[in-house]
């Protein structure tokens, strides 16, 4: 490695040779079982464009706040970004395993470049469930080849994790006999991920504020529609190459043909999407707990050669172990997911809550084992550490998934303990 940081750590994500042969040390067996040969090849290309065009650029990104636009154009270009979308869409249909694998090696380059990658996925995955093939193929395909950026319009200003309590409100619009043509959309969203320049916004609002859940409706607005306009880039802790804003819908009409699925039948789509966004939040807690470790390990090894202190290995050995375990449970519940077209909900709260504290949590003991230069912006660690902490509040804060794992705990021992 030819590279050296002013704090003396190795340059190895500036390196593709580098950062393949370090990330290739750190696999591990025990997990690499639980891939098929498909989802192997996935992985080697997904870390491979990572090397190549990710990861490289990922310290400058965070430093100069510059949306990921070239390094999720390059991931699309390689076919990698339509992982779960069918090939008549431009994808790959492959397995949520695959795609997790995937989401763990683009976090591990650069975890602003994977937000903006699965949110392309969570705003077209709606799109496929429930608009139909005309809607799908209007919109869809430019998803995959990254001619269009998506939002997924779920969070309010009053209504984070609990979506029932929307207030964006759509009004139908009828025609002489009565029949909807369409809608007008008022409202805001807030915390939206790329949502300064989404050119399609799956917004979920409510026919009716009575209703509770009964009423959310889901839509596909288009970002140029009239009436919809666009705060500015909120300033964050990390995640500086990915972009996030607030929208404001001011009679935004959008056609009835344009309603993923009928009058009400928005939370059976929110609690759907659910599963395909949590499992891409473990896997950035995976990957963010693997791209922190490698930072981590490169740097001490700059320093202690291979015969690191006992104090030192005794804490990467607990971080390996960490990862292992976050990456295990991310894979399983992703083959379930394969295997059943779902899962519980307490195992997705368990798969989320468990491999983003990972991720908060080796990045954390990655930054502590350097000591005094632990938090030096060169050596990478700290990015990881503060893009780490949304993956704890976003796709459901952490808190909110131990309440759905205690609730799941209670209704498998119901009738079990007398």
């Amino acid at each position: 490695m030819t590279g050296t940081t002013p704090g003396g750590a190795p340059l190895f994500d500036a390196e593709p040779d580098a950062y393949l042969a370090l990330h290739g040390a750190l696999d591990e067996e025990v997990a690499d079982a639980l891939l098929d040969p498909r989802e192997r090849a996935v992985r080697t290309r997904t870390r491979e464009v990572v090397a190549e065009h990710v990861a490289p650029g990922a310290g400058a990104r965070d430093r100069d706040h510059v949306f990921a636009h070239d390094s999720y154009q390059a991931l699309a270009r390689a076919g990698l970004a339509g992982l779960l979308v069918p090939e008549e869409y431009g994808g790959t249909a492959d397995s949520t395993v695959a795609y997790a694998a995937a989401m763990e090696e683009i976090t591990a380059g650069c975890p602003a470049t994977s937000l903006v990658y699965m949110t392309q996925m969570h705003a077209a995955y709606p799109i496929l469930h429930s608009g139909g093939p005309d809607l799908a193929r209007q919109y869809v395909p430019g998803l995959v080849d990254g001619s269009r950026y998506g939002s997924l319009g779920v969070t309010e200003p009053g209504a984070g994790s609990d979506a029932s309590a929307l207030r964006t409100l759509a009004v139908a619009e009828t025609d002489a006999d009565g029949r909807t043509t369409g809608y007008a959309i008022t409202g805001s969203k807030t915390f939206i991920t790329t949502g300064d320049r989404s050119d399609v916004v799956v917004c979920f609002a409510t026919v009716d504020p009575r209703a509770g859940r009964r009423g959310i409706t889901a839509f596909v607005v288009d970002g140029d529609a009239p009436g919809l306009s666009r705060g500015a880039p909120m300033s964050k802790t990390g995640m500086h190459g990915s972009t996030t804003a607030e929208l404001f819908l001011d009679r935004t009409p959008v056609p009835v043909s344009h309603r993923l699925g009928g009058e009400g039948e928005g939370w059976a789509i929110v609690v759907s999407s659910v599963t395909k966004s949590r499992i891409s939040a473990a896997a950035q807690g995976v990957g963010l707990a693997r791209g922190a470790y490698a930072h981590a390990l490169a740097a001490l090894h700059r320093v202690h050669g291979a015969d690191l202190p006992p104090d030192v290995a005794f804490v990467l050995a607990e971080l390996r172990g960490a990862i292992l375990r976050g990456r295990l449970t991310l894979l399983g519940v992703a083959r379930e997911v394969d295997r059943t077209g779902g899962a519980t909900g307490g195992a997705i709260g368990l798969m989320k809550q468990t491999c983003t504290d990972i991720g908060w949590q080796v990045a954390v003991a990655a930054t502590k084992v350097l000591g005094r230069v632990g938090d030096l912006s060169e050596l990478g660690i700290e990015r990881y550490l503060r893009d780490a902490k949304v993956t704890q509040i976003y796709d459901g804060t952490n808190e909110v998934q131990r309440l759905l794992i205690a609730r799941d705990t209670a209704g498998r021992l119901k009738g079990a303990l007398r």
